[in-house]
């Protein structure tokens, strides 16, 4: 049970770094990926629930991977959590993330915004995952 529970704060935890993150680089990161925008500015599927439910959804399913990892790997203390995470996010996602740009002939500086962030955020899940 305890371990539905770390997944649970994990995935809360990146959610919430993502909802800081994001609002914080919100006009370089609509620059870089060219987002739709409406009238207001702002993305123009910014107010869809889904993308919202969607995120979190696929955010629990990293942390359930991520999970799972680590307890093949025994990775158990906050030290050892928060290396790996920023292991997961820095090599294994923001790589992946750059090859989906350049394939789609993106801006360098979309797949660092948007792999700073899977770093930071598979940072704090490891964390999250190794606190309880």
């Amino acid at each position: 049970m305890l371990e539905i529970i770390n997944v649970l704060v994990a995935a809360m935890a990146s959610f919430a770094v993502g909802a800081v993150y994001y609002m914080k680089l919100s006009e370089p990161w609509m620059e870089a990926s060219s987002v739709p925008r409406g009238e207001d500015g702002q993305p123009a599927n910014g107010a869809n629930p889904m993308l919202y439910v969607g995120t979190f959804l696929l955010q629990l399913v990293v942390a359930g991977m991520m999970r799972h990892v680590f307890e093949l790997a025994t990775i158990d203390t906050i030290a050892k959590g928060a290396v790996a995470g920023l292991g997961i996010g820095l090599f294994f996602i923001t790589p992946w993330i750059g090859i989906n740009n350049a394939y789609g002939d993106r801006p360098k500086k979309l797949t660092l915004i948007d792999g700073g962030y899977a770093t930071i955020a598979c940072t704090v899940m490891g964390i999250a995952l190794t606190l309880f």
